[in-house]
């Protein structure tokens, strides 16, 4: 079976939160977490270098240990140390894991108070009450322990967008090297950019005699086939992931692409345009009676609408149609578009790269200026920066400049919003930076005035620059705090600083309907990849997605601007 990174660093993770309903050491932790980020975030696949026998190690927080261990997982597809650790507990530990909002540490508590050890037991105890009892808890975490557990249960598994993208990468390399095969496109949410995507929909167009459906049954990947025919078959991956393939004729192709991309909703919507033109609209082409009038390509498709062609990520029928009949659809923000990024942490806090390491790495992603924003001095355990440190660093950017060519470092910080409101720096320290970025990373679980509240009240603070993932949400993770966004983004516009569409595929935050709001309150947006290492600004092209889903186009945005445009905007901020 194949490995991709995604499963390596599923494997860490496990061992990680496994370690710590043990209570083993926090530094072993601490490793294993570390290196699921690493690894799941690097842009090249491990199985690849591996097989070309390159070092490991040579890649940041990976040592010998840890390396053997990847190279085990991509011989073998097992991990031995994770299936000790799974042996010494008991066997479904770890799908409480899954349930959102559930920590390795109250896992323990649970198991070890209440002898919880399924979801289904999770659930009974706390309708029954017996959470809330429990040192730490109370009735309002048993009711959202309660909440999440009831969803993780009725909901079926949805794979990161990222995650899925390693398995849609692969699929279709394998498929289009297929005999006979024309085109190959991964379309449904993967295509329209969802930031979770519940299956792959691939679509091929063949010529006759094409062996990619029995190449497709024989992937190594392939865990069971659901359904083979000449032209259609499904199968469930290893990985736990469906994936549905369709081949087409290529006169068909792009309106049966128009079909499998499209949400149900915007499909609908176009069929009822047809209908309103006497057409019939369906996966195979536009008819008039019996004729074809279209569906070589999704282009036809919309013209015989009387449409311009529409982009994936609007294809939600949320207004898309009406725009485009009436000629009003964005150009729609691309990754050449960014100048830079305002948002990245080097081996000063708990990023794995240098000042200069980020710089060149920044610059090979096609950007002029990246702003290195640390952590400050309340998250000890990322090494945050105090007045003195910060200080220095800014010292540090500044000599480095002066020898860089091509890309300029931006003097800031990703100070912590407390829970007053306050920032965790004083003035003084933030008066010498080109920008401050403000974040929340504590008590998440305030009531939405007063989470509203602490956020205006940063957001009024003379230095305060840009509000980065505003809403703090892992995805199938951590849900969002409750805020009031719209006053978030109202007060932005007044105060005249910016939000954060954080583009780490954990994150993606800003959601596209709150891009769609800073948009149409004129208050611009900063795609930032929250950088921890070189190969992390490879994420920008999930943020991409999640600017389009929301409307976006480069003029919505702040890092779309060159750097004196940038340095007045900034200018005027403070």
């Amino acid at each position: 079976m194949p490995i991709h990174n995604a499963d390596i660093a599923a494997a860490f993770t496990e061992m990680a939160d496994l370690l710590e309903i043990q209570q083993a050491n926090p530094f072993r932790i601490r490793a294993y977490r570390n290196a699921a980020r690493i690894v799941g975030e690097l842009a090249r696949e491990v199985r690849a270098m591996v097989e070309r026998h390159e070092d490991l190690t040579e890649l940041p927080g990976i040592g010998e240990d840890l390396a053997a261990k990847m190279r085990e997982i991509v011989d073998s597809g097992r991990c031995r140390a994770l299936d000790r650790l799974k042996s010494e507990l008991p066997p479904a530990i770890g799908e409480l894991l899954r349930v959102p909002g559930l920590g390795p540490k109250r896992v323990r508590t649970l198991w070890h108070e209440l002898e919880v050890q399924t979801p289904e037991q999770l659930a009974r105890a706390a309708r029954d009450g017996r959470i809330r009892a429990l040192s730490g808890f109370g009735a309002k975490s048993e009711a959202n322990i309660l909440k999440s557990v009831e969803e993780h249960l009725s909901k079926a598994r949805r794979l990161k967008l990222a995650t899925a993208a390693q398995y849609a990468h692969s699929l279709v390399d394998r498929l289009s090297a297929a005999q006979g095969v024309i085109r190959v496109e991964v379309a449904g949410s993967y295509r329209r950019a969802r930031d979770t995507v519940g299956d792959l929909d691939i679509l091929i167009a063949a010529r006759a005699g094409s062996d990619v459906m029995a190449r497709f049954a024989a992937c190594d990947e392939v865990a069971q086939v659901l359904a083979q025919g000449p032209t259609r078959a499904g199968a469930v991956l290893k990985s736990g992931l469906q994936v549905d393939l369709r081949v087409v004729e290529e006169a068909a192709y792009g309106a049966a692409l128009c079909y499998f991309t499209g949400s149900k909703a915007h499909n609908i919507a176009l069929r009822r345009l047809a209908q309103e033109r006497g057409l019939k609209l369906n996966e195979y082409g536009v008819f008039r009676g019996r004729n074809r009038i279209a569906g070589d390509s999704e282009g036809s498709v919309y013209r015989a609408l009387g449409l311009p062609w529409i982009a994936p990520e609007l294809r939600e029928d949320r207004g898309e149609i009406a725009a485009a009949r009436a000629g009003r659809l964005p150009r729609l923000v691309q990754l050449g578009d960014l100048r830079g990024d305002l948002h990245a942490h080097t081996r000063a806090s708990d990023g794995h790269h240098t000042l200069q390491e980020m710089a060149l790495a920044a610059k090979a992603t096609g950007l002029t200026y990246l702003a290195i924003t640390e952590h400050s001095r309340r998250l000890a355990m990322a090494r945050g920066l105090d007045p003195r440190r910060l200080a220095e660093q800014c010292e540090e950017i500044d000599r480095l400049n002066e020898t860089l060519s091509g890309i300029v470092l931006l003097k800031g910080i990703e100070v912590d919003i407390l829970e007053d409101g306050s920032l965790d720096l004083p003035d003084a320290a933030l008066a010498r930076l080109d920008l401050v970025v403000g974040a929340v990373h504590s008590h998440f679980d305030l009531s939405r005035r007063k989470q509203t509240e602490r956020i205006l009240r940063a957001m009024d603070h003379r230095r305060f620059t840009l509000l980065a993932h505003p809403t703090g949400r892992l995805i199938e993770s951590r849900p969002p705090y409750d805020v009031d966004m719209l006053r978030l983004v109202r007060h932005a516009k007044t105060r005249g600083c910016y939000l954060e569409l954080n583009a780490h595929p954990d994150r993606l935050d800003l959601s596209d309907s709150h891009c769609l709001i800073a948009k149409e309150e004129g208050v611009l947006v900063s795609i930032n990849s929250d950088a921890h290492s070189r190969e992390e600004f490879a994420n920008l092209r999930f943020g991409i997605g999640q600017a389009r889903r929301g409307w976006l186009a480069p003029a919505d945005l702040l890092n779309s601007r060159p750097l004196a445009e940038l340095r007045r905007l900034l200018a005027r901020n403070r």
